[in-house]
């Protein structure tokens, strides 16, 4: 069943939903999403270490990697925490791909260097933030979540996308009925949005 407060799916999901409605838009986040993620990671890889906690280093098929548990192992962690309590089906999917993700860019990072991996970091963001505010300004028309609650926007968006990408090819649901309560809560959220927005016409 449905949970409320910080941990409410529903209203998480309708939040972002409504901001994504249409099908390029999402395909488009679905496409940009993870990598804003990956290289936020990537460069967060060059912070110190929290609290002075030691390094990891392990060899995984014959590839010699070093994690720093710095402000990088923090957001990954964070991030995974609290999609493993959205829904521990699909959260714990989140929560791997977040593993995966800071493990590989710290990977990648470490072979780079900062004086490289700063100019990477920056061509990706620009690319795939632009995509995404093309998706929003030709196929959805409508300004980008996080200009109305950039935490929430940031937070829901990796978990947004795969849970959409779940529902999609795989009609997967957290619990029954849960895209039938949140498309209402979608529609909902888009019908106050437009009578907002005529009224400022008017």
């Amino acid at each position: 069943m449905g949970r409320t407060g910080l941990f409410d799916l529903e209203e998480h999901f309708a939040f972002y939903g409504a901001y994504h409605s249409n099908p390029i838009n999402i395909a488009i986040h679905m496409l940009f999403v993870w990598p804003i993620f990956f290289t936020a990671l990537l460069i967060l890889y060059f912070t110190p270490s929290l609290f002075n906690l030691p390094h990891i280093e392990f060899s995984l098929l014959g590839i010699h990697i070093i994690l720093l548990l710095n402000i990088g192992f923090l957001l990954a962690l964070i991030y995974s925490v609290f999609y493993v309590c959205l829904d521990v089906k699909a959260g714990s999917l989140a929560a791997l791909l977040c593993v995966i993700s800071w493990v590989t860019s710290s990977f990648i990072a470490s072979r780079l260097g900062f004086s490289l991996a700063w100019k990477v970091v920056l061509v990706a963001q620009l690319l795939c933030w632009t995509g995404q505010f093309i998706g929003h300004g030709i196929f959805e028309k409508r300004a980008p979540a996080l200009l109305d609650n950039l935490v929430q926007a940031f937070i829901m968006a990796p978990f947004f996308v795969l849970l959409e990408a779940l529902q999609s090819f795989f009609g997967y649901e957290p619990y029954p009925g849960f895209q039938a309560i949140v498309h209402a809560k979608i529609e909902a959220k888009i019908d106050e949005w437009k009578d907002k927005k005529q009224k400022l016409i008017h």
